[in-house]
């Protein structure tokens, strides 16, 4: 009162609540609300207005559209609606799946957050990879962060860049920061999948993993340090930061929209889980199936981590002599009495170390088996009535041994020390079987269904495994409904041999259980061919599920990380390409692949199911392509999945999409 709008500017005066208005100029307040009320419903949205009153009179200088918080955002637009000012359709236009995705992570206090830029705590600016706020001591190592996680403390896993080596610490883990990678990078695609805030390449970060220190600058920071991360703005801060730690069912007008959006889409959403709980959280945040269960990282966990290496190690062995032993017999068969006794020689030496071999794979399948049938019991019960899609193993099996360089100094130091003659003989034969075992590029190397042909007991194992826990949950009464998913087709011929093998063990552990249950197999397309002969594949596979990942890789001879680490911002920035094509789908290309291989697929199985597992399954703009190609199902982690819930009705809403 009796104050100019200067004065309030520049601090003089101190203003008082609008509420108080009525207490001291009662018509004048009637008079405000019916014209701000006016207001609101002619433009159909929350006004910001500017006023002043002169001798009691009200003026009014100003109206436009207020801005807001995604709070502000999704209260505004639930309200208007059960006030009958703007339809559902509106309001689900007018929340933006980035107000979706502040709402649900934890995020710094505001304040707290401000006040550590102010004191100079802010240490260095990388790549948001996986929003959300996250404290707590640096650790430079996954075996580290594991035990120092499990036994309570708030750890930060930090390293130059992670493998799937690292996975058990990132799940100990806060929070991931790396010093290399895009946001495709491993760290960057498993924390999303975790709901873990990350940040990577953080250029300006030297990770010393001897020293174990992190340097930035002339400031050297060692492990056990409190460090903060800003998944969301790529920001660290050393020393902690009071975080928010929102809850989706505390937020009843996110619910709200939610459930308008689900009453509008056309497509389902699902999620990629690797765990029960994944798919627990999942469920929570409205998922209708699990779309992508990586089953690789079940095998990282590190009290499984040395049977899959004995599994690795005699694999290609037992696999080798097999083979010549198939070989020997056959050629006896058809050899003259000449030289059938030096053949039957060569066989049953063969035979001979063939045994030994064989016992030594078929043991680690045996351990193995009962671990992953205990994993997928507990993620198809979690998601009971819903389909789960497993990918059966699909990386390469080096990924599994120790690191090549590492291993290559430690029988460097036991040669030269002579400390210990057993070690340097067991870690000898390791790094040979690692030598062996190395690719000049592994993306294209032996892996998903190639793998499976090389070494069939692998997925002969995962398949029974699946199969025996949902003949055992079918006989307690849980509508379990597997998919499994053979990775890295590119010709039919190699689907139809790994599914004839599949097949049969499948009929064989029903019959085993005595019980029929139902399943189906279908693949991944990911590879170029795979998508351009869609209409073969089709008739031997029950679904695809587009792997958009690899997809992108192959369609533009990118690799991840070394395209977002080096060039691809800079390609995105001088406007080379439109948008980076791992964020977000290139419809003109890699679109036209998926646009393909639907019309092909449906062509010649029209209820074939058709999905997309990759990290394109939470992005809004590619959802709207998803919508307008056809697909059945988008899946994505779980912490998006209410994004995608929203963006699928919004692409239903808007009918199009933008083609770049």
């Amino acid at each position: 009162m009796n104050a100019q709008g200067e004065d309030v500017v520049a601090g003089i005066r101190t203003p008082m609540p609008i509420a108080s208005m009525p207490d001291v100029m009662p018509e004048v307040y009637r008079e405000f609300t019916e014209i701000a009320d006016r207001l609101e419903r002619t433009y159909r949205d929350v006004q910001d207005v500017e006023f002043t009153v002169e001798r009691g009179t009200l003026y009014m200088l100003q109206t436009r559209t207020a801005q807001r918080t995604a709070a502000a955002a999704v209260r505004i637009a639930a309200d208007m609606v059960r006030e009958g000012v703007i339809t559902k359709d509106e309001a689900l236009q007018r929340v933006q799946p980035d107000h979706v995705v502040q709402l649900l992570l934890p995020r710094f206090d505001p304040s707290a957050k401000g006040q550590a830029i102010s004191d100079g705590r802010l240490l260095a600016v990388g790549i948001s990879a996986s929003p959300g706020a996250a404290f707590g001591q640096a650790v430079f190592d996954a075996d580290r962060a594991d035990e120092l996680g499990s036994s309570g403390q708030k750890v930060l896993l930090v390293r130059p860049e992670t493998s799937p080596d690292d996975v058990h610490g990132m799940i100990a883990a806060q929070g991931i920061l790396t010093s290399r990678g895009g946001k495709t990078s491993h760290a960057a695609v498993v924390a999303r999948g975790m709901g873990k805030p990350a940040v990577v390449g953080a250029e300006t970060v030297t990770v010393d993993l001897n020293q174990r220190v992190m340097r930035i600058g002339d400031r050297v920071i060692p492990e056990g340090e409190w460090l903060s991360i800003d998944g969301a703005t790529g920001e660290v801060f050393s020393g902690e930061i009071a975080s928010i730690l929102p809850n989706i069912e505390d937020q009843g007008d996110l619910l709200q929209i939610l459930t308008w959006a689900d009453e509008r889409r056309r497509l389902q959403v699902w999620a990629n889980a690797d765990y029960p709980r994944d798919a627990e959280r999942a469920r929570e945040f409205g998922a209708q199936g699990i779309g992508l269960c990586r089953t690789e990282h079940m095998f990282m966990e590190q009290d499984r981590l040395p049977v899959v290496q004995q599994m690795i190690l005699a694999a290609p062995e037992a696999s080798r002599l097999g083979r010549e032993a198939k070989r020997l017999s056959d050629e006896l068969v058809e050899a003259p009495s000449s030289r059938r006794a030096d053949i039957e020689r060569r066989l049953v030496d063969t035979e001979r170390q063939l045994g030994p071999a064989r016992q030594e794979f078929e043991s680690a399948l045996a351990q193995l088996l009962p671990i992953q049938r205990n994993d997928f019991r507990g993620i198809l019960k979690a998601m009971e009535g819903l389909p789960v899609v497993i990918r059966l193993l699909d990386p390469p099996l080096h990924e599994f041994l120790p690191d090549h360089e590492e291993l290559l100094l430690e029988v460097t130091d036991l040669r030269r020390t002579g400390s210990d003659p057993s070690a340097l003989e067991k870690k000898s034969e390791l790094l040979n079987a690692v030598e062996s075992m190395r690719e000049s590029n592994p993306m294209l190397g032996l892996r998903g269904c190639r793998l499976g042909l090389m070494y069939p007991g692998i997925n002969e194992m995962q398949v029974r495994a699946i199969i025996e826990a949902t003949c055992q949950l079918k006989k307690e009464g849980v509508d379990a409904r597997p998919e499994i998913m053979i990775p890295l087709v590119g010709h039919v011929n190699e689907l139809n041999r790994v599914r004839g093998m599949l097949e049969a063990t499948a009929k064989q552990v029903m019959t085993e259980q005595g019980i029929e249950v139902e399943y189906k197999f279908g693949t991944m397309i990911e590879v170029p061919r795979a998508a351009l002969t869609a209409d073969e594949i089709a008739k031997s596979a029950e679904f695809f599920s587009f792997g958009t990942n690899d997809l992108t890789q192959m369609t533009f001879g990118f690799s991840r990380d070394d395209a977002e680490g080096k060039f691809l911002a800079r390609y995105v920035e001088e406007k080379i390409l439109p948008e980076n094509p791992f964020q977000s789908i290139d419809t003109a290309g890699v679109g036209k692949l998926v646009r393909m291989a639907v019309q092909d697929g449906r062509s010649q199985r029209p209820d074939i199911e058709l999905g997309v597992c990759g990290e394109h399954g939470g992005d809004p703009a590619s959802i709207a392509f998803f919508d307008e190609v056809g697909l059945n199902y988008v899946s994505c982690s779980p912490f998006r999945v209410p994004v995608a819930r929203l963006a699928a009705a919004q692409a239903v809403i808007s009918g199009s999409y933008s083609t770049k």
